[in-house]
């Protein structure tokens, strides 16, 4: 791989991961004046257009075909353009300006919470490292959650649901990543548009009907006008920007290096809380180290594991060559 190759990989992957760090101080705005629903049903209905022209345009109307994948689209379509986009942001709402940090080291620890998946769902055990750095990354999203404050879990009871959702949103993200093994032979563009496609048309069922039993309301076009730049954000840099250059760079980099990238978001979450005035804590800095440090550790042993199966696998070759 050229040099210059990897350098525009890891620019991709950090655009990707420092503009979904920006994605929740700006949501935190937004939330103030419209709901959930109506934001993710908005930000991803533009987003799934723009991926529609996109795809036509370098693929064809072939493209569009489901080729009996069509129930699993719309599963993992939902996971990520409704759990994840909805749920997460739900929660943040709730927590309030300490639900901006929560939501950033929740998104942080996805790759954690993808080994606990594979642990649970395919029963693959996780090695002795990756349990050590679950607990450390764990530890620090705790001291995130709490600031410090131990009489937080006497109250958790006010932070159980929106907790939950966050946890529930992410969850959601990951198994939509998990997913995209079931389309390998797909270019990356069809994969995240006909799911975005599905996943925002079944946003849009539940909106509809939670609308019409009172719970949400249609937002005003003043209210649309209040939050327009906030949309205009999210549907570009956090919305299809960061989609495509993830995808793109993790292809260049390898999902193991291009992970380490997820470090951004909750330092990128951090600087931009900080420019705006909110208070951190010491918690809050001690917090987002102990996360990034449990990424960077997982990765530095699954590099030294990889690295020996190679010449395991080097010295058996040339032993059966002999």
């Amino acid at each position: 791989m050229r040099k210059g190759q990897m350098i525009i990989g890891a620019l991709a992957c950090l655009i990707a991961s420092m503009s979904w760090g920006a994605m929740f101080p700006v949501a935190d705005h937004a939330l103030e004046y419209i709901d959930p629903f109506y934001f993710s049903l908005i930000r991803y209905g533009a987003v799934a257009i723009m991926l529609i022209v996109l795809l036509l345009m370098k693929e064809g109307k072939q493209a569009f075909r489901l080729e009996g994948r069509g129930k699993l689209l719309v599963f993992f379509g939902t996971m990520a353009f409704t759990v994840y986009n909805v749920l997460i942001f739900l929660g943040q709402m709730l927590m309030g300006k300490s639900g901006v940090m929560v939501a950033s080291i929740m998104e942080a620890l996805m790759p954690m919470i993808s080994i606990c998946i594979l642990w649970g769902y395919k029963h693959i055990k996780p090695k002795k490292y990756m349990i050590t750095s679950m607990v450390i990354a764990f530890v620090g999203a705790v001291f995130v959650i709490t600031k410090g404050d131990m009489s937080f879990f006497v109250t958790l009871k006010d932070n159980m649901f929106p907790l939950a959702f966050i946890f529930i949103g992410v969850v959601g993200w990951v198994i939509y990543t998990m997913g995209g093994q079931t389309c390998s032979d797909w270019s990356t563009l069809r994969y995240s548009t006909l799911t975005c496609v599905f996943g925002t048309t079944v946003t849009g069922i539940i909106t509809v009907i939670i609308t019409s039993l009172g719970y949400v309301s249609v937002p005003s076009m003043g209210t649309i006008s209040i939050v327009k730049y906030d949309l205009l954000f999210m549907m570009t840099l956090p919305g299809i920007v960061a989609l495509l250059a993830w995808n793109y760079g993790v292809k260049i980099l390898s999902s193991i290096n291009g992970i380490l990238f997820i470090n951004f978001v909750p330092i990128t979450t951090l600087v931009i809380m900080m420019m705006q005035g909110y208070q951190i804590k010491m918690f809050d800095i001690i917090g987002t180290l102990l996360v990034v440090a449990a990424l960077i550790r997982n990765n530095v042993c699954q590099r030294k594991e990889e690295n020996i199966n190679k010449k395991i696998l080097q010295e058996d070759q040339l032993r059966q060559a002999v």
